[in-house]
């Protein structure tokens, strides 16, 4: 499955996250020697939600939230039958329940908008080594150049920063030094954004454990919290990644942020 072609191997049947996950991933995840795909993801029974969550990165570690994958979740259990309403309740590891709605069209999942609670901007719980809160603009050097970033958890850490040019801007070079920079005891996600108009945001992600992706959906919402915190962007825009746009809200009422975005299927199979 995949949102916006950040793609996923999606396992339901599992009591629990299975002994040797971690090598699973590593092995199914690789683009030439397995299935292929940005994680591993499992959905498990819960007892505090309808459903559970973990995913598994393709470097073997184990993401604590990933905004893409929990729309797929969503959309696999409302298309298979296994919920019967247009909500769905899902447990992660890094951002407790959420509730996500869905939208249908002939039967099927179309969009999903999903409550992906609220940022935390304590840079020491992002987390950060910097006790600031919230930590706007701040310098970051590596290999002689200094950028200026936002640190956001929606879960997981991001690093947001500002460019001229995301579309463009050198993934590779930037993205694991910045991924693995001491200031993230945890390493983290990184987000370079451009910013079109005060609807609209233009992203590229660097995502920790896993490298430069098509889309990232908590990334996006970090980018939208950044834009706000920087006075850059209204509550509510577009955010447009390698593979599509997703819509962000950060909401005045609840301090929650909402992300409506698709999710498809691409093959169902059977892993002998």
């Amino acid at each position: 499955m995949h949102g916006l072609g950040n793609d996923f191997i999606v396992v339901a049947g599992e009591r629990e996250l299975p002994e040797g996950a971690s090598g699973l991933a590593v092995q199914l995840c690789d683009r030439h020697f397995g299935i292929g795909a940005d994680g591993l993801v499992y959905i498990l029974p819960s007892d505090r939600a309808d459903f559970r969550m973990r995913i598994m990165n393709p470097d073997g570690s184990e993401a604590e939230q990933c905004g893409n994958a929990i729309r797929c979740v969503a959309k696999y259990v409302y298309d298979r039958g296994l919920i019967s309403k247009d909500t769905v309740t899902i447990e992660t590891l890094g951002a407790s329940v959420q509730q996500l709605q869905i939208a249908a069209e002939g039967g099927k999942a179309a969009k999903v908008r999903v409550d992906m609670g609220e940022p935390i901007l304590n840079g020491l719980a992002v987390p950060t080594t910097i006790d600031l809160n919230p930590v706007i603009g701040h310098p970051i050097e590596a290999e002689g150049r200094t950028f200026h970033f936002t640190a956001v958890s929606m879960g997981n850490p991001h690093c947001v920063i500002f460019v001229d040019d995301a579309a463009s801007f050198d993934l590779h070079k930037w993205g694991p030094l910045l991924e693995t920079h001491p200031l993230f005891p945890r390493k983290t996600n990184v987000e370079f954004v451009t910013v079109a108009s005060r609807t609209h945001a233009v992203m590229r992600v660097w995502e920790r454990g896993a490298g430069p992706t098509l889309a990232c959906g908590t990334g996006a919402c970090a980018t939208l919290v950044a834009s706000v915190l920087g006075g850059l962007t209204d509550r509510t825009a577009t955010v447009s990644l390698a593979g599509g746009d997703l819509l962000i809200e950060w909401s005045e009422e609840d301090n929650h942020v909402y992300m409506t975005g698709p999710a498809a299927e691409v093959f169902t199979g059977t892993l002998a």
